[in-house]
């Protein structure tokens, strides 16, 4: 009967060591890890880094200490623009001479429905695309009459 294999057949009984992984220096600053260490009276050294973690004022004369709130206060954004009053008369009566729905109109210039309405309620930012489609639309000068 022919054999599976051609040639001799050995077989290679060199032994096969399996270690196990050093352990990762995230292991050993686990708590369990340290007081294994501790109980087997293995030399554990800690530091306690100095205000690590914290947002207290230090003595450090290198960095000056910014006062949060004081630095907040001097960068408030000014208000924004809103629509005026005039302007949004404009629109929604406008649109309602047209018998458009808000919806409709927000399709016609290719908006969200909520854009349309924020103009109506006078809570948008004024933008002049945005009104300039308004405007070729419902056929009424829009633009120059922004503010609050």
């Amino acid at each position: 009967m022919p054999s599976r294999y051609p040639g001799a057949v050995t077989q290679d009984w060199e032994p096969v060591v399996l270690h196990k992984s050093k352990q990762k220096s995230q292991d050993l600053r686990d708590p369990k890890a340290v007081n294994a260490a501790l109980r087997n009276g293995v030399a554990v050294q800690t530091v306690k880094k100095f205000d690590a973690g914290s947002n207290k004022k230090g003595k450090s004369t290198a960095v000056p200490v910014i006062n949060t709130k004081k630095l907040e206060e001097e960068t408030e954004p000014a208000a924004m623009d809103r629509v005026k009053a005039e302007v949004r008369l404009m629109i929604q009566k406008a649109r309602l001479e047209k018998k458009m729905s808000q919806a409709d109109l927000a399709k016609q210039i290719n908006e969200r429905t909520q854009v349309v309405q924020e103009y109506e309620n006078g809570k948008a930012v004024p933008n002049q695309a945005v009104l300039a489609k308004m405007e070729k639309v419902l056929g009424v000068k829009l633009r120059g009459k922004i503010g609050k």
